[in-house]
C-alpha cells in the first residue's frame, strides 16, 4: 500500500530564486516552437542551463524569455469579465490582459 503524501502550504516567498523565465523549445528544425514551462533564474544564461536540464535536453533549439516581457492577449474576455465581442457579435476584438 502506498501512503499518500502529506502536504502543507508553503508560506515562504521564492523571490531569492531570481526572475521568472518562460521556456520554448523546438524539437526539430522544421517544427514550430512550443511552450514547455517556466523557471526561475538570475539571468538568461542560468535560465538556459536550467531549462535545458529540465525541459529540453533533446531539443534542437531553446528559447528563454523573461516572463515580465510576455504579454497575454485574448479575444474571449477582458480582465474585468466583459465580453470581448461587440454587441453585434460579429467582429472579435483583442485585449491585453
Amino acid at each position: 500500500m502506498v501512503e499518500k503524501a502529506r502536504r502543507v502550504a508553503v508560506e515562504d516567498s521564492r523571490d531569492d530564486a531570481g526572475p521568472a523565465w518562460e521556456v520554448f523549445v523546438r524539437d526539430d528544425e522544421d517544427d514550430p516552437p512550443r511552450y514547455v514551462g517556466a523557471i526561475r533564474a538570475t539571468d538568461a544564461d542560468a535560465a538556459h542551463e536550467e531549462a535545458t536540464r529540465l525541459f529540453a535536453w533533446y531539443a534542437t533549439e531553446v528559447w528563454v524569455c523573461p516572463a515580465s516581457e510576455i504579454r497575454r492577449f485574448s479575444a474571449d474576455a477582458t480582465d474585468n469579465g466583459d465580453s470581448a465581442l461587440p454587441e453585434s457579435g460579429e467582429e472579435r476584438r483583442t485585449y491585453e490582459l
